[in-house]
């Protein structure tokens, strides 16, 4: 199974595809889309609309998991979070595919085994678990292969209890 993580932004928005092998997670590809500061936003998101649509026509993901958008402070910040994850889960059900999501603390349960991990925790856990030689930079990329192992660890028992209650 090939799981896509998102770690949805305006600026950045990190992504990483792995193989799920069995027990085995297989990173495939990893890294960003960055839009410019000053572009309008109709424009910004048009990037990452296009470049989240030739990411997964290009690796052919069997689901995606995005993190959920929690509260911030900053509420344009907010707004603009929610519209750039919006136009990636339009992306993903366009093609067909599954969407999972994430909050902050179901990722960091299941990459640490501690909601309240830090950051560096999760960042480590996710080099280990993926056998990379370092942390992946910048920080949203680790964020998103975070949520994409969270789903390959959660996908299995999440069909198993949908079968159950008849879904």
């Amino acid at each position: 199974m090939r799981v896509l993580g998102i770690d949805p932004g305006i600026a950045i928005v990190g992504f990483g595809f792995i193989d799920k092998i069995g027990s085995k997670l297989v990173p495939v590809q990893y890294g960003c889309i960055q839009t410019e500061a000053h572009t309008p936003q109709e424009e910004r998101l048009k990037q990452v609309y296009e470049s989240a649509c030739a990411l997964m026509d290009k690796y052919k993901p069997d689901t995606v998991a995005v993190e959920k958008l929690f509260f911030n402070k900053n509420v344009t910040t907010a707004f603009s979070v929610g519209q750039a994850r919006g136009v990636i889960i339009l992306a993903a059900a366009q093609r067909g595919l599954s969407v999972a999501e994430f909050t902050p603390l179901q990722v960091k349960q299941a990459v640490v085994g501690y909601g309240k991990a830090e950051k560096r925790q999760v960042q480590e856990m996710v080099r280990m678990l993926l056998k990379l030689s370092a942390i992946p930079k910048p920080d949203d990329v680790a964020d998103a292969l975070a949520v994409a192992i969270c789903h390959a660890h959660s996908y299995v028992l999440t069909q198993k209890v949908n079968e159950v209650n008849g879904r």
